[in-house]
């Protein structure tokens, strides 16, 4: 039957072969989009040596589009009941998202949210919607729901008067945006506090790691931009040779965060908070340094406005925070030898260093070769063995 609404039940946190849905992974599909148009705003703005200017709205925006995705994966994991009513309520998500999405290029440029606007109250109609068919099917959850639907209401209301209150680019933009953003965080934590949701610790785990990769992607359409240099009648072998240093970057990348498959070790709430938020330094790191890469790119190529040594300081930054992040989130708990525990630290210092110094991106390559190296000498063993 099309339509079949049955009470909304909450998910077995201990299901077995949890993995995402196919709708789950179509609402991936809004996060790229966006992600992508936001990347290619600060990737300009590097390459224009005009970054630190740009840091904020790359900032300011990355976190919106995390967010808005977060918002949803977590509910999923708790309360996803696959039906029809469900699925409209999450089309209505991607619908506010997309809207959102579509402007997020002009929303860099000029931090214009008039439609963004629009796209963000679709949005959260629909988590709203959500949170209540959940407060009204699982008596358990109920007043956990309702909180997260209060929260999610009075966070909009403050986006609104956002908006209505304050010029675009203005320090009260930035501080009232603070503010917000500061509602919205909190949210969680107060509504978890009545009861925590059920969420599945490795379907979360899943999820995030799927949008590891939607950023690592950030990086890969760079590094295929530096390939797509050596067609036509100059190839520019020195944006292919930045591309096969970047691609060992990546490759190292990736390597590091899925080299351990308990990236959440316990469903506690102040731990898995932390891992939950924590990652959002990584998604944006990672996000960055695919910016910086096609910065270095269009240094080789001879189209940038800035210097490799400038564009080496986003390179080291974008790796050192990316490293801590992970450090904080997950290689802080796990049970790993002292050596190895220090391994992401280190090699932050490291990333940083060589930022300042202004090296090349193949100096960057080699210190993630060596990351990787040092960070699987005693933690993942069989991939230490395989390396």
């Amino acid at each position: 039957m099309f339509m079949h609404l049955r009470p909304l039940r909450p998910r077995d946190p201990h299901e077995s072969h949890r993995v995402a849905t196919t709708l789950e992974l179509f609402f991936d599909l809004v996060s790229v989009l966006a992600i992508a148009a936001v990347t290619a705003g600060f990737h300009h703005a590097i390459s224009d040596g005009h970054g630190l200017e740009a840091l904020p709205r790359f900032v300011f925006l990355f976190l919106a589009v995390w967010w808005a995705w977060m918002n949803f994966t977590w509910f999923a994991s708790a309360f996803d009941s696959d039906d029809t009513p469900y699925r409209l309520m999450v089309m209505v998500i991607m619908c506010g998202a997309l809207i959102f999405a579509g402007g997020a290029a002009h929303i860099f440029e000029t931090l214009d949210f008039q439609w963004g606007l629009l796209g963000w109250i679709v949005m959260r109609a629909g988590m709203i919607g959500l949170w209540l068919r959940a407060a009204s099917g699982c008596p358990e959850y109920r007043t956990t729901a309702l909180r997260y639907a209060a929260g999610i209401a009075v966070a909009q209301i403050a986006w609104t008067v956002f908006y209505f209150a304050t010029e675009p680019g203005s320090t009260a933009f930035f501080l009232l945006g603070a503010v917000c953003f500061l509602i919205e965080w909190s949210v969680p934590p107060i509504a978890e506090s009545a009861r925590a949701t059920p969420f599945h610790r490795h379907h979360i785990a899943e999820r995030y790691g799927l949008l590891m990769i939607i950023s690592l992607g950030e990086i890969v359409l760079s590094i295929s931009h530096g390939f797509g240099a050596l067609f036509g009648d100059h190839p520019a072998f020195g944006a292919a040779f930045v591309s096969i240093a970047a691609l060992v970057i990546v490759f190292s990348i990736w390597w590091i965060y899925f080299c351990e498959e308990e990236h959440l070790v316990t469903r506690k709430m102040p731990t898995a908070l932390i891992w939950g938020y924590g990652h959002v330094f990584i998604f944006m790191a990672t996000a960055a340094l695919g910016a910086a890469i096609a910065a270095s790119i269009d240094v080789a190529a001879h189209h940038a406005h800035t210097s490799q040594a400038e564009v080496s300081k986003w390179l080291g930054g974008s790796l050192a925070l990316g490293a801590l992040a992970l450090w904080v989130t997950r290689d802080r708990v796990l049970p790993l030898p002292a050596m190895t525990k220090l391994a992401l630290p280190a090699m932050a210092v490291a990333f940083v260093l060589a930022g300042a110094l202004g090296l090349p991106v193949w100096a960057f390559a080699v210190l993630s070769v060596v990351n990787v190296l040092w960070r699987l000498s005693g933690g993942n063993r069989d991939a230490a063995a395989a390396a």
